[in-house]
């Protein structure tokens, strides 16, 4: 069976089917049960134009649901009447999706899981995994996102900046989760820059392409995460950097800045460093003190401590890091434990580290932060 080609596929089927009549929430419902059914069929008998075959089995699918709804309320308020099938055109209808799911009416964590489910083909569990709650809350909040999309026509999507946020936080759980989303999410950014001129847009694309050309030297051969700084350069993708460089040079040459170029900039400052200790960090403090000014993120606070250690020093980092009061924010005693490690208060870095193993949200980043904890400890021994 391949997998690849019904996740292909998927984005297409459902807009046909929504293109005919079927509101959201039931079209989705119905695609998801042509793919089980292909699944189930396709191994012995694999149709000669598969999409073809999952437009007309959901939309079965959807015409059943409607008559069992019709005839338990009885009323009946859809045409009965089966398309006949066929080949479908051959459109990508992905990115339109995109702007459906990420509809304003949505927030972004809402938007961003119904576009993972709907458009991405993740099942509810792993995207309940990649949000560390419970599979029912998440089960409830998809379908509550569906809800609030079934009445919106297909006319009235949401606006670029929710794309640009839904686009970005797929592009994070492609980079980090099991599930590989990384390079969907550029391909359609790279779409959107080609219908849409604005300098985000291609802040967004530069971002994506400057992070994923690192990809490769993320994690060693044991799925072990490797730190930016223990990372093999030379593996680098330099042809994507290059081109992420580009990108970004003529976004800001448009002098409107916005949050997705500034965070290119900071990508692009460290791919640009041969080696970790050339890094231009007072720089980057600067790009970061532009990311403050226009989001005032205590994520982006965070990080902001984390490159004032490295340029004025730990001391300097852990004074920022006190500014940022949110003791519940992720990574948070991470940071504090690498700042106050280079410090040299290796009892305080330990315990910090061994904290933040047990928040960490993931199993990598879980099991560096416990190797991290155990190698100050032996050496306190």
């Amino acid at each position: 069976m391949d997998e690849a080609l019904l996740r292909s596929l998927t984005p297409s089927v459902l807009t046909v089917l929504v293109r005919r009549g079927a509101d959201f929430a039931a079209a989705e419902d119905a695609v998801q049960e042509a793919l089980v059914e292909a699944v189930r069929v396709w191994p012995v008998d694999l149709p000669r134009d598969p999409k073809g075959w999952l437009v007309t089995v959901a939309w079965r699918k959807f015409l059943d649901a409607t008559r069992a709804d019709a005839a338990r309320r009885r009323r009946e308020d859809r045409v009965d009447e089966e398309p006949a099938p066929g080949p479908a055109p051959a459109v990508d209808d992905t990115l339109q999706l995109y702007f459906l799911c990420a509809h304003p009416s949505l927030t972004p964590s809402s938007a961003v899981a119904l576009t993972l489910r709907a458009v991405g083909g993740l099942t509810t569990r792993q995207i309940a995994a990649a949000y560390l709650v419970p599979e029912a809350t998440m089960a409830q909040r998809i379908s509550r996102a569906k809800r609030t999309v079934s009445g919106v026509r297909f006319d009235q999507p949401g606006d670029v900046a929710t794309v640009l946020r839904v686009l970005y936080l797929v592009f994070n759980e492609g980079y980090s989760g099991d599930v590989d989303l990384a390079a969907e999410a550029i391909r359609l950014t790279r779409q959107l820059a080609a219908r849409v001129d604005h300098p985000e847009v291609a802040g967004l694309l530069a971002l994506m392409l400057l992070h994923h050309a690192r990809r490769a030297t993320r994690t060693a051969p044991d799925g072990s995460l490797v730190p930016l700084a223990e990372q093999d350069r030379g593996r680098w993708d330099t042809r994507s950097i290059a081109e992420g460089v580009e990108i970004l040079q003529a976004a800001l040459a448009r002098d409107r800045l916005g949050e997705f170029q500034a965070q290119a900039a900071i990508a692009a400052l460290h791919a640009d460093a041969p080696t970790a200790g050339e890094t231009d960090w007072v720089q980057i403090v600067e790009w970061y003190d532009e990311l403050v000014r226009l989001t005032d993120s205590p994520v982006v606070r965070l990080n902001r401590a984390v490159a004032v250690g490295e340029a004025d020093g730990p001391r300097a980092g852990l004074a920022a890091l006190a500014e940022v009061d949110d003791a519940s924010l992720p990574r948070r005693a991470a940071v504090a434990a690498y700042l106050h490690e280079r410090d040299g208060d290796l009892a305080t870095a330990a315990r910090l580290y061994a904290e933040a193993a047990h928040a960490a949200p993931n199993l990598a980043e879980r099991d560096y932060l416990t190797r991290q904890a155990a190698r100050l400890n032996t050496h306190l021994r």
